[in-house]
């Protein structure tokens, strides 16, 4: 996190003349002597899982396409290897997964960040012998059991730098409550905040800083935003758990139970230090909501909300889930089905990229990695019409704002920078624009 040292932009939105609804005045400013953290970015992406590579390798243009077309590929971006299936029905990674990622490496203009994300450990480790349902690892921190799955992320890292494939970060695990639910459907491993601080403490954080993967981050969490800010407080005030974590992942699940402010704000100002990612989100995933919506343009805007709102409160990244998924929103061997940036229609050899695709370019193409988000100042505001925004410096020394507009009505607006000029603008109902500008 860096601090704001001197007046970094000065960049208002107007009314436009004679409007009487409008976001009056909206200045983007970070001032000396305030003391003011604002986080830098590290970027946008999403999850290549089994079902994202099985479904993208068949179609034989979709992976260079996609890959060249997104802001993934286009910039610093960030990709999940997510290990969520039993080996015994998709095939191995050296099949679809690792050809993808190389091939993402090999289009991309500035490199990836790729980060893994695992869901259980082998059963046999396990204290209920089975990949899903309510099971935690067998015994405890520091014992055979804790310290051979620990293994199992170095032989993971190590299998893939083989292939020339080396990982920006890895989760502790995907989402560890779900381990403690009896009956859960999907792959899981449960932790509690106690047994998750002492695993990384005594047998994960020690196992990758003695490994030949120097450097490798380590996120802890990866589960919703609602255990913040207790899951924090447990394993951050830990000394040796805290001085081998760097991050927090956080899922977009239950955020409607976690207020925003009352969850990410208050974990980054106890702890500053240590970043917030959102690892995970994806549309359809509710048993009231269909799962694939082709064209879904509220999906899109549910997504760039989501974003918005995140980078406005301290976290660095988004990360979808699913890359892409087929028409029924799998494969997948537990009918998890959900929606997805892209489908595929294998049968014709077609592929669509969603209103979510092009919602979350907005950032990804433009909010490069590196990019210092600036505070927005409002002198007035319109409650009837309230427009979503954030705004960035970038390393090349432009200026980004990103507008969302969910509201069933125009919005016009202007933008001044006092530096640059000034110019009229309109957010059109139900519309995402993102304006760049040099400095």
């Amino acid at each position: 996190m860096a601090r704001v040292r001197a007046v970094a932009c000065s960049v208002a939105l107007l009314p436009a003349a004679g409007s009487e609804r409008l976001l009056s005045a909206l200045q983007i400013v970070a001032e000396a002597g305030h003391g003011t953290a604002v986080q830098k970015v590290k970027g946008f992406g999403g999850a290549l899982t089994d079902s994202a590579a099985m479904t993208s390798w068949p179609c034989p243009q979709m992976p260079d396409h996609l890959l060249k077309s997104s802001g993934m590929a286009g910039r610093a971006g960030l990709l999940t290897q997510d290990k969520q299936c039993p080996q015994a029905r998709f095939p191995p990674p050296t099949v679809h997964s690792i050809p993808i990622l190389q091939h993402a490496q090999a289009v991309a203009r500035t490199p990836l960040s790729l980060y893994a994300s695992p869901w259980t450990s082998p059963t046999w480790l396990k204290t209920n012998g089975a990949m899903t349902g309510r099971g935690t690892l067998k015994g405890k921190p520091g014992d055979k059991y804790h310290k051979t799955w620990a293994n199992y992320f170095i032989r993971f890292l190590d299998e893939y730098a083989k292939h020339n494939l080396t990982f920006w970060a890895v989760t502790a695990g995907n989402e560890p409550t779900a381990g403690e639910i009896v009956f859960y459907p999907f792959q899981c491993l449960g932790f509690s905040p106690e047994h998750q601080r002492d695993f990384i403490a005594q047998d994960l954080g020690p196992a990758l800083a003695n490994s030949s993967h120097k450097g490798i981050q380590l996120i802890m969490l990866d589960d919703q935003r609602v255990m913040l800010p207790y899951w924090a407080e447990v394993v951050l005030n830990d000394p040796v758990a805290a001085s081998f974590i760097n991050g927090i992942g956080i899922h977009w699940y239950l955020d409607f139970l976690a207020p925003i402010d009352l969850t990410l704000s208050i974990t980054h100002h106890l702890f500053p230090s240590y970043y917030l990612l959102s690892t995970e989100a994806s549309t359809g995933s509710y048993f009231w909501e269909p799962r694939v919506v082709l064209g879904g343009w509220d999906r899109g805007s549910k997504y760039s909300h989501s974003i918005l709102m995140n980078l406005n409160y301290y976290v660095t990244g988004w990360t979808d889930w699913n890359l892409a998924l087929d028409l029924e929103g799998g494969p997948n061997w537990s009918k998890n089905y959900v929606d997805s940036p892209v489908i595929v229609d294998s049968s014709k050899d077609l592929f669509y990229k969603q209103p979510m695709f092009y919602h979350m370019g907005h950032f990804s193409k433009f909010i490069l990695e590196g990019s210092q988000r600036v505070r927005l100042v409002i002198s007035k505001k319109c409650y009837k019409c309230n427009l979503e925004y954030a705004a960035f410096l970038r390393p090349d020394g432009a200026a980004v704002l990103v507008v969302l507009n969910r509201y069933p009505m125009d919005v016009p607006f202007g933008i001044s920078d006092p530096g640059v000029g000034y110019i009229e603008a309109v957010a059109p109902a139900d519309s995402i624009q993102t304006y760049l500008w040099r400095r």
